[in-house]
């Protein structure tokens, strides 16, 4: 099957609102698209929440990280492992893949290819137990 006879769960169910286009977004892209762009300038009385105004937050790093699967070996075998060796991961082939914002999962999803690189397209965001 060729990356672009791959569909989402959403694209083939007909539910194509808000969808822009068929290629993934870039991170340049997102804000732009989404309308993310606070008002500038907006004062807030004192004690007033400024829920609305998150331009301070936009530059902080986050460290993001795509799990394809996980593995437990003994140290033993893991010092046999050499170049072709194989290590078999706890996840099939098509199973969604966890996607991590600073160690905490937050989703869950697909691994794409992006013009020479890989990418993941979201499918699930999980809910957080924190409320």
């Amino acid at each position: 099957m060729s990356d672009d006879d791959q569909t989402t769960d959403d694209q083939t169910d007909g539910d194509t609102e808000g969808m822009m286009d068929e290629r993934p977004m870039g991170l340049d892209e997102i804000s732009a698209a989404e309308g993310a762009e606070p008002e500038v300038g907006q004062e807030y009385a004192i004690g007033e929440p400024m829920a609305n105004d998150v331009t301070a937050i936009y530059d902080i790093p986050v460290q993001i990280s795509a799990v394809l699967g996980r593995s437990t070996m003994q140290v033993s075998q893991l010092l046999k492992l050499g170049r072709g060796a194989v290590v078999e991961l706890d996840r099939k082939v098509g199973e969604a893949i966890d996607i991590y914002v600073n160690n905490r999962l937050v989703a869950r999803g697909e691994v794409v290819v992006v013009e020479d690189k890989l990418g993941v397209t979201m499918t699930e965001i999980v809910k957080s137990d924190r409320n």
